[in-house]
């Protein structure tokens, strides 16, 4: 069941239907995007609402993408971590007597 939450974003209110279970987490979304607006406003108070809501956004997803990278990096680390431990336990069973 969807319901409707308020948030505030530089001086505007918005009404977000979202689930019971992501209120917490869309308010948190909110709270962020306010803070990255307000900075890239920074005291241009005649600064479109648009344009700074295009730049948070495009600034939030170049975050996003590059944790992204970031992750995939880590991913394939681990898996040839996994894969050379995975040979050396082979190679030692290998040489235990049977």
């Amino acid at each position: 069941m969807s319901e409707g939450i308020a948030v505030r974003i530089l001086d505007r209110e918005f009404m977000i239907g979202c689930k019971p279970e992501e209120r917490e987490s869309l308010q948190a979304a909110a709270q962020l995007l306010e803070a990255r607006m307000r900075g890239i406003r920074g005291d241009n108070r005649m600064a479109a609402f648009d344009r700074i809501a295009v730049i948070a956004a495009l600034n939030l997803a170049a975050e996003v993408h590059s944790f992204r990278r970031e992750l995939e990096g880590r991913d394939t680390d681990l898996t040839r971590g996994l894969a050379d431990l995975n040979r050396k336990v082979d190679a030692l069973l290998g040489q235990v007597p049977r």
